[in-house]
Order: C-alpha cells, then sequence, then structure tokens
C-alpha cells in the first residue's frame, strides 16, 4: 500500500529536511509539495492524497485554514509540523493523526506512519465492506437481510462494558453505563461519571470504535455523551443547544451534530 503524499511548508529547507526523513519509509510516496495554503488546497483537491504533512504557521490561510477549505471534499489525514508547541490542543481538534514539533524526531515520525497506516487500512477496509453491502443487495437481497439481521444481534456485544483507565497511579474499572460524557484534550479523553472524573491516554477515534454508537454519539468534536444519561434539551443561541445530564452537568451540542438532538424531539 503507498501512501500517497503531500508536504506543506513556507519555509524550503523544512520540505526537504521532512522529504529526506521519509526516504527511510519505501511506502511512502510524495507526490507534491506546496509552500503556502492556497497552493496547498489547489493540490489537495486535485491530487486527492492520502496524507498532508502541514505547516500551521503560514502567511495568508495557515495550517487551520487549509483542512477547513478541504472539507468540501473527503479530506485526506493530517499531520501537523510546526515549531509552536501551543497549537497541540487545537491541531488534535482538528482531528489530526499527529503533531510533530520542529526539527521532526526520527522515532516520532515512524510512530505517526504507523498511525496512519492502521487509520488508512481501516478506511479501505470500510469502504470495501460497504461496496460488498451494495453487491448483495443487488444480486442477493434474501442474504442481505440475513447479513443485517444478524449484525444488529451482534452488535451490542462488539462494544466494551468496561473500560480500564490508569490515573494517577491507579487503574479503574469504568462501567461504561456510569459515563456521562467524555471530553477530548489531544491525546487524552477526560472520562466524567457522575461522581468522579477521570483520564485516559487515548484517541477520541480509538475510543468511539469501544463504545456502541447508538448509546454514545459525538455532540461536538470534541465531546461525546452517553444519550442514556440526557435528561433535558435545552435551546441556546445559533442553533446550538445544550443536554443537561443525570448529575446535572450540561454539555454543548455544535450546530454541526443537531441530528443528535433530534433523537429526543417528537
Amino acid at each position: 500500500m503507498t501512501i500517497r503524499t503531500i508536504i506543506v511548508d513556507d519555509e524550503k529547507l523544512a520540505i526537504q529536511g521532512l522529504q529526506l526523513r521519509l526516504q527511510s519509509f519505501p511506502d511512502v510516496e510524495v507526490i507534491a509539495t506546496c509552500a503556502n495554503g492556497r497552493e496547498a488546497i489547489r493540490t489537495i483537491k486535485t491530487e486527492k492524497p492520502d496524507l498532508v504533512f502541514l505547516d500551521i504557521q503560514m502567511p495568508g490561510f495557515d495550517g487551520f485554514s487549509v483542512v477547513k477549505g478541504v472539507m468540501e471534499i473527503e479530506p485526506p489525514l493530517f499531520v501537523f509540523v510546526t515549531a509552536y508547541q501551543e497549537h497541540a490542543i487545537r491541531a488534535f481538534e482538528a482531528n489530526a493523526v499527529n503533531y510533530l514539533m520542529k526539527p521532526v524526531d526520527e522515532d516520532k515520525l515512524a510512530d505517526t506512519l504507523e498511525r496512519v497506516r492502521l487509520r488508512l487500512s481501516e478506511k479501505r477496509s470500510a469502504e470495501e465492506a460497504e461496496k460488498l453491502k451494495d453487491v448483495l443487495a443487488e444480486v442477493a437481497p434474501d442474504a442481505m437481510e440475513n447479513l443485517e439481521s444478524d449484525e444488529d444481534s451482534n452488535s451490542a456485544s462488539r462494544y466494551e462494558k468496561l473500560i480500564n483507565v490508569k490515573d494517577r497511579g491507579q487503574i479503574f474499572r469504568v462501567d461504561v453505563d456510569t459515563i456521562e460524557h467524555i471530553e477530548a484534550a489531544g491525546d487524552y479523553m477526560c472520562i466524567y461519571t457522575g461522581d468522579n472524573s477521570l483520564i485516559l491516554r487515548e484517541t477520541m477515534k480509538d475510543l468511539e470504535r469501544r463504545l456502541d454508537p447508538r448509546i454514545f454519539q459525538r455532540v461536538h468534536r470534541s465531546t461525546i455523551v452517553n444519550l442514556d444519561q440526557v435528561r433535558q434539551v435545552k435551546p441556546h443561541t445559533n442553533g446550538e443547544c445544550f443536554l443537561v445530564l443525570e448529575s446535572g452537568a450540561e454539555v454543548k451540542v455544535s450546530r454541526s451534530y443537531r441530528d443528535v438532538v433530534a433523537r429526543f424531539v417528537h
């Protein structure tokens, strides 16, 4: 599997340095380099790469503007590369695979590319599964109905009932039914139950795969809520609203996730 890659940086030496390091990875093919955000957006839309190494501080369109500028297409995976540590949390909120500091450490680069391979493999597996379902629906609709029935009956057992959280030198076994909501902060997840909060070192995407999506839903790009813990919906301005949870805590639902609220409004 070749990882078609674009490097975006307004410093020519930074591009050359990263290209040199990437030569150690035979499955990475650098198909283009860009010196600014506007050029990056055009190139990403034209070339449709698998991966983009993206500088944050650039004149005109910065790295976050580039991410926003390609949301109308199926976006590639992004790795932010920057000299400024203070952008880390915002980078992970933009769902970046990783955040690398300049000069790029070779071990961290290798770890990042392993994450990229995993994400691309999962994405392609999901796409192949959907194609197979489409074919089955056409040529063997009865078999498709049986498949969906089996998926429904087995779905609950696929997801975890207990999550082990190592926090403050201890290991806590958390019953997922007691989790009210989860907030992301980079590579860390803040897990809130009715009377406790714990820190788990894991990405939002990885944690979502472990939780039943019929119960745990994203209501903000950095927040997951247990729908069974919602007791009230409070409308707010600009199409946003708040969910009031069993403990009395309030969680904001952004406009992008208003369809979640529709489940409570009949």
